[in-house]
């Protein structure tokens, strides 16, 4: 739970570029007055010799000494390796943590089977699904990261806060624990009154979800038991936000882990006693370990950058340039991010209030499709998640052609992750689904009902993918746009008016048919309007490759699918069928010259293997 070496108060630069103007930890300074902390408040002004500086503190902060008295290409180099550290820990533990959360699924499948007290706990299961999004993986983020990047950058410009902000008395006026001290205490009220009125609320939160639910007292002692996680992941997803924007990757990436471990070993310990209620109990157990992961790491980093502050604090507003400047979380922010990480989310609710009526395991089938079809998705925004605080630090700087390099980058290496695992899950959908889950109460036909679920599914993994991608170039300058939330609230309609309409004819396929037009839509929606709004990505190329991509994709799914039927056996079936997928899908890519190919070729040696 170290932070990676080479990390500075802002993110590294990516690979083949050089370090931000404002990350001078790792090259030497320039001539005159330095930006970023060190010198004393009464040497920037004049030219004039002044008392050395107390940079070898700072040093150790952020590297060791020989580390900060590199060159200036070798402060690059270091930048590239950290980012390329960063993505490939983030990768692994992300990896882990999805791989975990399939050993928790698999456990609740062998424990409960997909009956109806499983369908009472996964209509409790919304609780932490809506929470993660709106606390960790979305809202929060989307506002936190971008606030610490602007606290980062004006500690490191020296710039004062805006007039009729508290000041931090501990620190002499630090940003960063300034913007600690107005939002924190604030939020940890809020998330405690929120997770005390949803565990009173519960009966009318499981009538709304799941009206025709057959054991309803169940699914509402399960509630109660999950509305903690509305205060714990507030404070996880805090400290994630914060360690992000600090370029200190592993231990956000670790919550996850930490998550799945506590649901699981509850389960295991408590089932006898408690039956399902024992994995509502869990989702209590992992959020606590959330914080825990991560505590330790976000004070330590708070001592030091109270000590550097310290020794750092400016003077009088007047003494300093750059203005007032804007506030460090903009209030105008907090209802369009909100809203969309809502809608986003309530995508689930629409499916699970669909499928309540269905016969029982529905839900169940929809849950477990899910889950599996989604992991390309998580793994392919494993990137943009190490790179959206680089992304934040270059708007608030005003680099918008950096930021742009960045995004396209991100979105090429993301489209043909998830386009490849998309292939996969659809052409091996059964062998995966038996080797997952088909043992114990978890029979063939429940394997049968959630593969075909899980392929029409995948149809909006590279919907999803995108939407994630581009949500973090809309909000990374920290200013409020609606656009990202009326998209998605068109999107949640037609998925709305899709399942509602389809559910009758097709059953839980409608439902997941319906979810996969809604996403694809808001993705379109969001990729053509990102260079207007926000990011000046080239929508055109941008749109073309992946079209290609696609067109690639399509030809491994159907080559991967055959192979994958002419072996019985599952295993050897899915190995044969991932093998045949990846390659065809490389050599079609390839052959319609897809642009992104053989530059993501060279940027995945060059993060992972560390060429440069």
């Amino acid at each position: 739970m170290t932070d990676l070496p080479g990390a500075t108060q802002s993110p590294p630069a990516e690979p083949g570029e050089a370090t931000e103007p404002t990350v001078p930890a790792h090259r030497p300074p320039p001539p005159g007055p330095e930006p970023a902390p060190g010198p004393t408040p009464e040497a920037v002004p004049s030219p004039a010799p002044a008392p050395e500086p107390p940079s070898a503190p700072a040093a150790v902060e952020t590297a060791p000494p020989e580390k900060a008295d590199s060159d200036s290409g070798r402060g690059a180099y270091l930048s590239n390796r950290f980012l390329a550290r960063a993505a490939l820990l983030t990768a692994l533990l992300t990896a882990a943590g999805a791989l975990l959360g399939l050993v928790r699924d698999q456990t609740i499948a062998h424990l409960y089977g997909a009956g109806p007290g499983t369908d009472a706990f996964l209509v409790a299961w919304t609780v932490p699904e809506v929470a993660a999004t709106l606390l960790i993986e979305d809202a929060m983020a989307l506002i936190l990261v971008p606030a610490f990047s602007l606290a980062l950058a004006r500690r490191a410009a020296r710039e004062p806060l805006p007039a009729g902000s508290p000041p931090d008395g501990a620190s002499g006026r630090d940003p960063v624990h300034a913007l600690l001290r107005t939002t924190l205490p604030t939020l940890l009220l809020a998330l405690s009154v929120g997770a005390v009125l949803l565990m009173l609320a519960a009966p009318w939160v499981v009538a709304l979800l799941a009206p025709g639910l057959p054991d309803t007292q169940l699914a509402v002692d399960c509630t109660r038991l999950t509305a903690t996680c509305a205060f714990s992941f507030g404070i996880a997803g805090y400290c994630s936000a914060a360690l992000r924007a600090h370029g200190s990757f592993v231990p956000p990436a670790m919550i996850y882990v930490a998550y799945n471990i506590g649901i699981i070993a509850t389960m295991l310990i408590l089932s006898d006693r408690l039956g399902v209620r024992a994995a509502a109990a869990g989702v209590a157990v992992g959020g606590c370990l959330m914080v825990l992961v991560q505590a330790p790491v976000v004070l330590r980093r708070l001592r030091e950058r109270r000590a550097t502050a310290e020794r750092t604090a400016p003077g009088p507003s007047g003494e300093q340039p750059g203005g007032a400047g804007r506030p460090l979380v903009a209030l105008g922010l907090l209802a369009p991010v909100i809203v969309f990480a809502l809608t986003r989310q309530s995508q689930v609710l629409i499916e699970r209030f669909l499928a309540a009526p269905l016969p029982a395991g529905a839900i169940s089938h929809l849950n477990y499709a899910q889950k599996v079809a989604q992991m390309p998705m998580v793994l392919s925004l494993m990137l943009c998640t190490v790179t959206f605080p680089v992304v934040a630090r270059a708007m608030a700087a005003g680099d918008t052609d950096r930021a742009r390099r960045r995004v396209e980058r991100d979105l090429a290496l993301a489209g043909v992750i998830v386009l490849v695992g998309a292939a996969t899950v659809v052409a091996c959908a059964p062998q995966i689904i038996e080797i997952l889950f088909q043992r114990g109460a978890f029979d063939r036909a429940d394997t049968a009902a959630t593969a075909a679920v899980m392929r029409v599914y995948a149809l909006g993994l590279l919907g999803h993918t995108l939407v994630g991608a581009l949500v973090r170039c809309y909000f990374s300058a920290a200013r409020p746009l609606w656009f990202p939330a009326l998209a998605m609230l068109l999107g949640l309609a037609l998925t709305t008016a899709g399942g509602a309409l389809l559910v009758g004819t097709w059953g839980v396929l409608g439902i997941a048919a319906g979810n996969a037009l809604g996403i694809t839509v808001t993705a379109v929606l969001l990729l053509h309007g990102v260079a207007r709004h926000s990011v000046p990505v080239r929508v055109r190329h941008m749109t073309g490759g992946l079209v290609k991509l696609s067109a690639a994709a399509a030809a491994a799914t159907g080559a991967g699918w055959l192979c994958g039927a002419l072996i019985p056996a599952p295993l050897p079936g899915a190995a044969v069928a991932c093998l045949v997928v990846a390659a065809v899908f490389l050599v079609i890519a390839r052959a319609v010259q897809a642009p992104e190919i053989d530059s993501l070729v060279r940027s995945v040696t060059g993060r992972f293997a560390n060429v440069r």
